[in-house]
This record gives C-alpha cells, sequence and structure tokens, in this order.
C-alpha cells in the first residue's frame, strides 16, 4: 500500500506570533484542520482541547485515530498562533492544504522500532539466559584488566548487569526521549507517556541502584522489554490507523493535477488550479475527468465507482453533466466546468468526510470523561500499590517496586482514545468509496432505533428524469397526409422532425423526446419559423428532403386544435400512455397526427426490493409526494408500499406535517429525498437521508447523503451505521474490561512488568483491527 502523499503548507518559525489574540467581531468563522504529532493517548486529546479552548473565539475538536484538530475560529485568527498553542501543550503541529491528509507518522514509527530492538533483545537476552552471564563477567573482566581499566563496583558476579545497564541506557534516554519530554510537559496533565515514561525510569533507576549496592533484584530488562513493546505497538498502531485512513487518502488521489483547455481551438496543458468556471477542457479515453461539467461534445462511458460507488459505466453523450475525477472509458470529450476546486462533487464528499471523521459521537463522551482522569489515578493506584506491599504486605523493596511498575505499565487509556474515533474513521472512509457519506457521528445512534421510514417519489422511488416510454408511429395516420409525403414517411424522418424542434426546447419532456431520437440516429433537420407556447408545445417549418411541412409538437389538447381529426390508432395510443400517467407529446406534419411520445419517470430498477428489505425488517414504509393520487397508487402499487401508506398531492408543509404526526404517536422516522421541497421533512425526520442527484438543499440539510443512483443504498446505509456503533460498544467494553481486570491483576502482583508492557500493546491494537473489519 503506497504511502498517503501530503501536501503540508509550510510556516515560518512562530516566534512572531502574538501570544494574545483579540477575536474581530466582523470577521467570518472559518473552519482549519491541523496535522498533530505526538499524541498516545485521548489525556494528550484532552490536553491539546484545552489549551485550545481556552483561545477567545476558538472552538478545537481533536481526532486522535486521524492526529487532526479541526478548529472554528475568526478568519483572522493566525495559523501560527495555533501551531504555537498546540507546540505550548508539548506536540507538534502543521496546517494542513486544502485537499491535503494528515500524516500517519509511520516512518518516525518504523525508526524507533529499529532502533529500540537493536539495544532491547541484547539487554533482555543476557539478563534471562543466565548461562550467559558468567562467560560474559570473565571475558568483561580480563578485557578491562588488559587495558588497565578500573572495574565497577561488584564486578566479579555483577558485570553482566553493568554491561546491560550501559547497552539499555541509548534506548531508556535517547529513544524513548521523546516519551520523558512530553511526560514532563504535560506534568499537570498527564497522559500515556506518563506512565511509561515513570515504569521504564523507575525500572532503570532502581536497577541502577540494585547493581551499585549489590542488593536486591535488578530489572534493567523490564525497562527495556516495556519501552520494546511500547515502541512496537505504536508501530503497529500507525500501520492499522493508515489502513484506517486508505479510504480517504483514495479519495483525495483521485483528483487531477494538470488539465488539457482549449485555447483558441489549441489544447493547452494548464494546473488544475488554474482553471476557471466556463473552460472548455478536453478528456481523453483512460484519463480522468478534471472537475465537474457540462459535456460539449464527444460521447463515451465513464466510471464513477470511486467517487459515488456506481458498479456500473454511464453512457455520456453533449448535454449531460459529468462529476469530476470520473474515469473516462472509451470516448474523447469536451467538457465546460462548471463548478470547480472546493465546489467540486469530489471536494464535497471529502469535507463531508473529513468532518464526520473529526467529530465525536455521544458515545464517546463517557470514555472521554474517564480518560481525562485516567492516568492520575492509575499513578495513584501504583503508589498506594507499593506502599500496601511494603509496608503493610511484608514483601522486599524490589518486589514492591516491581508491583507498582507493572500497574503503571499494564493501564492503558490509548484503547478508550481509539475506540470510537478508529471505528467512524473505517466506517466513513468506506462508506464514501460505496457512496455512502455521513455528516456526522450521531446519526449513529439514531439508525439503531428507526422503525418508520418516508421517502419521496420523484428522485427517490424513480429516477428522477423523463424517459420516453412509448412511441407509437401508425402507418394509418400517415395515409392521411397522401402521396406526396409518401416517400419520407419512415421512422428516422419522423424522429428527425421531432428532434428539430424539441432540441430547441429546455423542457424536461424536450429533453427526452431529444435523447430518444438521438439515440436512434435521428439527424438534426434545418428549421425556421420556430415558436414555443409554454404549456402548448413548439412548432415550426421543418425542412424534410424537398419538403418544409409545418411541425408541431404538444399536448394531445393543443395540437388537436390544429390538426384534422385524430387517426383512431393515435387516439388509441394517447388513451394507453394516459391509463399509465405518463406525459403525452402529439406529433403532428402540417395539421395532420402521425406519431405519439410518451415519457414519464422510471421507476429504479432495486425500489421494490429495497421495499420489501425494509419491510422484512418490520419497518414501516410510507410514501409522500407532491404528485397527484393516480400517478402515486401506481408507484406505490409497483414497488410494495400499500395505499393507505401513501400521502399524495403533498406540499412541503404537509410533509413536515406528516413526520411530526409520527413522531408523536412514538415513530423514530427515516425521512428520505431529494429536493428543495423535503428539506423541512428531513430537517424534522430522527435520521435523514438525502439522494446524491437531489439538490444542494436537501443535501446540506440531511444527515447521510445517497451518492449512488441505488436505492438499496439505503439499506447498505442503515446496516453500516448499526455495524459500526456495534464496533464501538465492542471496542469500549474491551477498553473498559482490559483495564479493569488487567490493574487488579497487576496490583496483586500476578504479573511481570514486560508481560504488562505486551498486554498494553495488545491492548490498543485490538481495537484498531477490530475496528478495520467494519465492511
Amino acid at each position: 500500500m503506497e504511502d498517503i502523499q501530503l501536501d503540508l503548507m509550510k510556516h515560518r518559525d512562530p516566534k512572531g506570533a502574538e501570544d494574545k489574540y483579540a477575536p474581530s467581531e466582523s470577521a467570518p468563522l472559518l473552519a482549519q484542520t491541523f496535522a498533530v504529532t505526538g499524541m498516545t493517548c485521548s489525556a494528550c486529546v484532552n490536553s491539546i482541547e484545552r489549551a485550545l479552548n481556552e483561545m477567545d473565539g476558538v472552538s478545537a475538536s481533536v481526532n486522535f485515530a486521524s492526529e487532526t484538530v479541526h478548529i472554528l475560529a475568526p478568519a483572522d485568527l493566525p495559523a501560527e498562533l495555533v501551531i504555537k498553542k498546540i507546540k505550548g501543550a508539548g506536540y507538534g503541529a502543521t496546517l494542513l492544504s486544502d485537499g491535503s491528509s494528515p500524516a500517519l507518522h509511520r516512518k518516525g514509527a518504523a525508526r524507533a522500532l529499529i532502533f529500540a530492538t537493536l539495544f532491547a533483545v541484547p539487554s533482555i537476552a543476557i539478563s534471562m539466559v543466565m548461562s550467559w552471564r558468567q562467560p560474559i563477567n570473565s571475558w568483561l573482566i580480563d578485557l578491562f584488566n588488559s587495558y588497565s581499566i578500573p572495574l565497577p563496583p561488584h564486578a566479579h558476579h555483577l558485570f553482566a548487569s553493568w554491561l546491560v545497564l550501559a547497552i539499555t541506557a541509548p534506548l531508556i534516554f535517547i529513544t524513548a526521549f521523546p516519551i520523558h519530554r512530553a511526560a514532563i510537559r504535560n506534568i499537570f496533565h498527564p497522559t500515556m507517556d506518563t506512565l511509561i515514561s515513570l515504569g521504564s525510569l523507575s525500572a532503570y533507576i532502581w536497577s541502577v541502584y540494585a547493581t551499585y549496592t549489590a542488593q536486591g533484584d535488578v530489572y534493567t530488562e523490564v525497562a527495556a522489554g516495556v519501552l520494546l513493546f511500547v515502541i512496537l505497538g505504536r508501530f503497529l498502531e500507525s500501520r492499522a490507523k493508515r489502513s484506517a485512513g486508505s479510504a480517504l487518502s483514495t479519495l483525495l488521489a483521485l483528483g487531477e493535477k494538470e488539465v488539457a483547455v482549449l485555447r483558441n481551438g489549441t489544447e493547452v496543458l494548464i494546473p488544475i488550479s488554474h482553471l476557471v468556471i466556463g473552460d472548455e477542457f478536453v478528456v481523453k479515453p483512460g484519463s480522468r475527468i478534471a472537475t465537474d461539467g457540462v459535456v460539449i461534445s464527444g460521447q463515451s462511458t465513464v466510471d464513477n465507482s470511486l467517487i459515488t460507488g456506481e458498479s456500473k459505466p454511464i453512457e455520456i453523450s453533449p448535454g449531460m453533466t459529468v462529476i469530476g475525477s470520473a474515469l473516462n472509458n472509451n470516448g474523447r470529450l469536451i467538457v465546460r466546468a462548471t463548478r470547480i476546486g472546493s465546489d467540486s462533487e469530489l471536494a464535497r464528499i471529502t469535507a463531508m468526510v473529513v468532518t464526520a471523521q473529526g467529530a465525536k459521537a455521544p458515545i464517546q463522551a463517557l470514555a472521554d470523561k474517564i480518560a481525562a482522569i485516567f492516568v492520575p489515578v492509575v499513578t495513584v493506584l501504583a503508589i498506594g500499590t507499593f506502599e500496601g506491599w511494603y509496608y503493610f504486605g511484608d514483601k522486599s523493596l524490589t518486589y514492591s517496586i516491581s508491583t507498582a511498575i507493572t500497574v503503571l505499565v499494564i493501564a492503558c487509556p490509548c484503547a478508550l482514545g481509539l475506540a470510537t474515533p478508529v471505528a467512524l474513521l473505517v466506517a466513513s472512509g468506506r462508506g464514501a468509496l460505496r457512496g455512502i457519506v455521513i455528516r456526522h457521528p450521531r446519526v449513529l445512534e439514531a439508525s439503531q432505533s428507526i422503525d418508520t421510514v418516508v421517502l419521496d417519489k420523484t428522485g427517490t422511488l424513480t429516477d428522477g428524469a423523463m424517459k420516453v416510454q412509448q412511441v407509437a408511429i401508425p402507418v394509418s395516420a400517415q395515409k392521411v397526409l397522401g402521396t406526396s409525403f409518401a416517400a419520407l414517411l419512415n421512422e428516422k424522418s419522423v424522429l428527425s422532425s421531432a428532434l428539430a424542434l424539441e432540441s430547441q426546447s429546455n423542457h424536461p419532456v424536450s429533453h427526452a423526446i431529444s435523447s430518444y431520437c438521438i439515440a436512434r440516429s435521428a439527424q438534426q433537420l434545418p428549421v425556421t419559423e420556430f415558436t414555443q407556447t409554454p404549456g402548448v408545445g413548439v412548432a415550426g417549418r421543418v425542412r424534410i428532403g424537398d419538403k418544409s411541412p409545418v411541425v408541431i409538437i404538444g399536448s394531445p389538447d393543443s395540437v388537436a386544435h390544429s390538426c384534422v381529426p385524430f387517426d383512431p390508432e393515435i387516439q388509441s395510443a394517447i388513451r394507453d400512455a394516459q391509463s399509465r400517467s405518463y406525459a403525452v407529446s402529439v406529433l403532428a406534419w402540417d395539421g395532420v397526427a402521425i406519431a405519439v411520445f410518451a415519457a414519464g419517470d422510471v421507476i429504479k430498477s432495486d425500489a421494490a426490493a429495497t421495499i420489501s428489505v425494509l419491510q422484512a425488517q418490520k419497518i414501516d414504509t410510507w410514501l409522500l409526494t407532491g404528485d397527484n393520487a393516480e400517478a402515486a397508487s401506481k408507484v406505490g402499487a409497483l414497488v410494495g408500499i400499500a395505499e393507505n401508506r401513501i400521502l399524495a398531492s403533498a406540499s412541503p408543509e404537509d410533509k413536515l406535517a406528516k413526520i411530526a404526526a409520527l413522531q408523536s404517536e412514538g415513530k423514530r422516522v427515516l425521512m428520505i429525498g431529494d429536493g428543495v421541497n423535503d428539506a423541512a421533512a428531513l430537517a424534522q425526520a430522527n435520521l435523514s437521508m438525502a439522494m446524491g442527484t437531489g439538490t444542494d438543499t436537501a443535501i446540506a440539510t440531511a444527515d447521510i447523503t445517497i451518492m449512488r443512483s441505488e436505492l438499496m443504498s439505503v439499506v447498505d446505509a442503515l446496516a453500516l451505521s448499526k455495524r459500526t456503533l456495534r464496533t464501538i460498544k465492542v471496542n469500549l467494553g474491551w477498553a473498559f474490561a482490559y483495564n479493569a481486570v488487567g490493574i487488579p491483576i497487576a496490583a496483586l502482583g500476578l504479573m511481570s512488568p514486560m508481560y504488562a508492557a505486551g498486554a498494553m500493546a495488545l491492548s490498543s491494537l485490538f481495537v484498531v483491527t477490530n475496528s478495520l473489519r467494519i465492511k
């Protein structure tokens, strides 16, 4: 797996930054994200949040799993001052630029692990293998005597112990220096580093004393083993965190760095940051689309799978919108940019994911409260353990110190700190790759109790786009025109005449008919005397071969006023289309109706299956729509929603009132919609989802955005939320149980310090790896 690439903004040393900051009342609020180094447990999170939230106008939230801090502060707050505050708390910080991701610092952890192994392994081996000690003693004595070097105290039987102390010293004072430094900086707000520093230094200092006086047991290998296990655990943890954040890094890596724009018909390669709205750019086969836009020319299929989770390529033609970073498969496209930079679809998805990962779930509140007092309590317990064994348990000084060190080492606030954020990191990232964007972690708990789902029709149960469903071109109707048109009366000419007029209109039905005609190779014919009457239709004189008939396309009633009586087959086609609640358009040449187009919204292919799955889970399903009762009943019958669960001709106020009425009955309601008229209902519901193809208002209001067109993603989103919360509960349960069992075992003297260090490392690793199981 490739390392996450970063583009970190560089800063000068903030020596000149003001320590005091007075926020401007007129300054707008600005959200910023900083990468933080040196955090080792949830107590570190509390220290940083405490330092930043003391600043006027600043609201800060630290994410331990992603090693970032998100702040909301006045725009005139210098970033250097924030960095200085974080450094003052004992940690490193760097402002992240737009579109970059925080580093998961594996190189430093790997380097520390290598050095720790080089020093700890020989130290532990010499200490544990008793048969080596006498040969080492003899060899060292001979070596020192040969060079006339004074021997250390008790060298004849403890020289090997002095060697172990010497080997371990670089590990204690150099490799572990960042741990001791962090412990000193946070002396008034103890962290995990405080416990590790106290435990390792106590063991080492006691070993120096015991070796010098030749009294008591030596625990140098304990100090070495503790640090080795701690550093190994942090290395494995950093790798697991990196894996947890890989989904976000995949999203960030999708963006193009350069784009070929058209300048006077010539392709010019420019940085993506120089692209502006309205620029026309070229997308070659096999490359990614630079930004959101509208296709000007060319046809192709594009792969949106890494952005929206759509599994099937989408056919693209002129006039259609495309998403930036989608993969162009096989055709050359020219696209006009409509949204760039932070306004693009990819940037919007990434921003929502980052925000969700930086927020805290309500279930985390208890863990945060415990973590805030965890280290001081453990320190007191360690002191109490020492005093209990030494003064009241009639144990030796060596035994009492060893037991106290074990208590310090086995305690693990890391697992508490990681339990929630790592699970959120995994779930939000993997959800985004499947087209499920969670806005805030609080939705996880809301999703558990949902018993009612309310759906909008257009754009939710249906595709939300008009498509031609039926076309009738009866031969009997064509005979009325006579022999002069006989050579022109074929399907291609009829469709070409329809395309000539409908391509001039912006009406949704006109777009549907135009797309249908283009897909069947209709030609664009010349048009003169074009007119469009709202609510009626379009008309014009179309050049067809050597003829120029007046062509009309409109509703049956409007066209009937300008035509001879409709042929029986035309009338039959109109009645059939109207019975299906389709929008009907009649095409006439020179006053003779010769074709009928029936357009309608298409029910999503998986809509019925989705409703069936929800109902199988004992979830009540409702349909609320602004459409008429006939159309609503038809859709409800096709997808499996009962007639008494349908509210038709519903205004935004009606939808809001219905949601409130269901809630007053004790229902926990999930609302799914996509339009501006759904926004109030989305806000009222206990949980809300917006289809990603919907309006910005709906998406901004919803708790979860479904980027894919498949409605089954709703079921997937609920399942993902439930699995994530279940994983968080398991993580927290493990963290509490581990400490509740482990600390008493250590205090009772039933475990050695070295085993305690291994258990502590495995505790954090369990939480991370368990979170990685979220699918």
